[in-house]
Order: structure tokens, then C-alpha cells, then sequence
């Protein structure tokens, strides 16, 4: 299927145009979704808007192979997890789409990558394989052109270094990174940055205590010196990204939509304002399924901005998963 016109959208029925043909295409074509369309009795027939469109529980990327048929994957995500679970799979038939969509996203909300130095503060992403956010980490690294650009490990000495000198600059920088590494960062030194983004992607991967958004935000704005902790929203299963520029406060790229479920009835979506499961419309997710029920929770606001509250107490801690309550 064409991501051309995906990447294109424009209007409110642009989009519901799009979602109808991925819907249509992913029905016919992705065996586990239609199975799952069909018990709900829902199909190409009775589904006219995307509020119509059935969301597949996240879990099933735990245990399926979700993927449209006839296709290979170029690359194979996997989702962090944690020790005894079973991780997430998200397998990519075409890994161009995911470059498309991350930088198109990236652009969207900040501009060309090339304006900045990309610094990541990603351990536990690194000391493992299969990690989407690796792979976009590293290729916007790559894009920005920039000779300090790169990776930091533990060596969180040369990266404060770093950080100085290129704030001495006047460079832009973009620093992101997991919340327990910045917040281990924030609480070693008394930084004062006025050209640097921090970006936390969300995750204390059991090396720290979760703090609810504000807390964690707040000692990041106190150790960086910054007026706003910037987000990234994202997660194995999806090859789109949301983003905050402060207060948790999330947006999304035209071709993708966040809704929000009745926690007590999965089937029935909810009126903005409510908080509910949040269900993901991502387009670019043209060859596995665009339509997944996640276990986060949160609420959509009357602008389309949304806010992630935390998780059904039933979901794995996932690296993506930003909070909990």
C-alpha cells in the first residue's frame, strides 16, 4: 500500500479517508486482525468512520505475528520488558516507513534535524538489541551532521562536559534520554542550560522509584536548569511518535490519532475529556496493524492534545510506558 498519501494529510477527512484504507487494506490482508475484526463482527462493510475501526489489543504482539501477509520483515522490534515477561514483536516489512514517519515526525514538531547536536542518554536501550527508539536514536544522530553528535553510555562525566562546552557554543542541542539516567544526571550536578532540549522518553526500568510526571519533571527542571522537560511518546508497537514541548502535555503528527476507550468497556470509545484506555490510530503502521488498544491511560483534550496518566494495573512496566500514579 502507497504511504505517500499517509505522510500527506491535511484535513479531518483526509485522515478518515487514509484510516478507511488501511483499515480496508489491513482486513484483507493481515490475518490475525481480521480474525480478531471478525469476532467483533466488524468488516469493510459496516465500518464507514474511523470511530468504527475495531483497535487490537496490544498484547496480541506479544503472542502473533502481526503482519500483513505476502510480506518479510526487513527488521524486528522488540519491547524492553521486564525479567520472566514476555516481550512485544513488531515486525517491519518495510523499515523505509519508520525512517519516513520518525523523521517527518521529528520535523513536524522541531524542525530539520540538522539544526541541532543529538546527544542520547539511552543505557538500557544500548546494552540490548532490537530496540526501535535505538534505531531512530541513532540514525537522527546520524542526520544531524553534527561532530559531537552521539551516544552516552555511563560515562556521564563526558557527557556533562559536553554539554558545557557546546552550551558556550550557542549550539542547539537535543539530549534524549531514559528518566532514570537523566535523573541520576539531574541530582549529580547544578547544569544551566539555555540551548538544550531535554527529551525524557519515559521508563525507570526498575533502577528507581516511579514518580508521577510533575515530581519527575520538576527535579529534571531543578538539576538542568531548564524551564520545560520535553516527551517522547512512543513504543515498540507503533512507528509513529507523540510529543511534549512541557507539562506532559502531548501532540501527534496528522497521521496519527490518539482516542480514549471506557476502561469498564473496551469496545466503547469515550467523549474527550475522560480518562480511558488510550487507543493509537498509527498510520504508518501500514503493514502490521494501525489500530491498537494499548494499557496506557490517559485523556484526550477538545485541541486533539492528550496526557498519559498511567498504565492498567494489569500491564507489564515497559520502558515506553512514561508513569504511574
Amino acid at each position: 500500500m502507497n504511504t505517500e498519501t499517509i505522510f500527506n494529510i491535511k484535513t479531518k477527512e483526509d485522515f478518515n479517508t487514509a484510516a478507511l484504507a488501511v483499515f480496508n487494506f489491513q482486513y484483507k490482508n493481515n490475518l490475525v486482525y481480521s480474525e480478531f475484526c471478525n469476532h467483533l463482527n466488524k468488516n469493510s462493510h459496516n465500518v464507514n468512520h474511523f470511530t468504527d475501526i475495531p483497535f487490537l489489543p496490544i498484547q496480541f504482539f506479544k503472542t502473533k505475528k502481526v503482519l500483513v501477509k505476502n510480506t518479510t520483515p526487513e527488521v524486528t522490534f522488540s519491547s524492553s520488558g521486564t525479567t520472566g515477561t514476555v516481550t512485544s514483536k513488531h515486525y517491519v516489512s518495510n523499515v523505509q516507513v519508520y525512517i519516513d514517519s520518525y523523521l517527518k515526525g521529528f520535523k513536524y514538531f522541531y524542525g530539520d534535524i540538522k539544526k541541532y547536536c543529538v546527544l542520547a542518554l539511552l543505557p538500557s536501550y544500548l546494552e540490548r538489541k532490537g530496540s526501535s527508539l535505538i534505531y531512530m536514536a541513532d540514525d537522527l544522530i546520524k542526520k544531524s551532521e553534527h561532530p559531537d553528535s552521539g551516544f552516552y553510555l555511563h560515562n556521564i562525566n563526558a557527557l556533562v562536559s559536553k554539554l558545557k562546552l557546546l552550551e558556550e557554543n550557542g549550539t542547539q542541542v537535543l539530549l534524549i534520554g531514559v528518566s532514570f539516567a537523566l535523573l541520576d544526571m539531574a541530582e549529580q550536578y547544578n547544569l544551566h542550560l539555555k540551548n538544550t532540549i531535554i527529551m525524557e522518553t519515559g521508563g525507570m526500568k526498575g533502577r528507581r522509584k516511579e514518580l508521577i510526571r510533575e515530581e519527575l519533571h520538576q527535579e529534571l527542571k531543578n538539576g538542568f536548569g531548564v524551564t520545560e522537560i520535553h516527551s517522547e511518546y512512543g513504543m515498540t508497537e507503533l512507528l509513529s511518535q507523540g510529543y511534549s514541548k512541557g507539562n506532559g502535555i502531548f501532540n501527534t503528527p496528522p497521521w496519527m490519532k490518539i482516542l480514549t476507550r471506557d476502561p469498564e468497556d473496551p469496545l466503547t470509545l469515550q467523549k474527550n475529556g475522560k480518562t480511558g484506555g488510550i487507543n493509537v490510530i498509527d498510520l504508518a503502521n501500514v503493514n502490521s496493524c494501525a489500530f491498537i488498544a494499548t494499557q496506557d491511560l490517559g485523556k484526550v483534550h477538545t485541541n486533539q492534545s492528550f496526557e498519559i496518566i498511567g498504565r492498567f494495573d494489569n500491564s507489564d512496566i515497559r520502558g515506553c510506558n512514561l508513569l504511574v500514579l
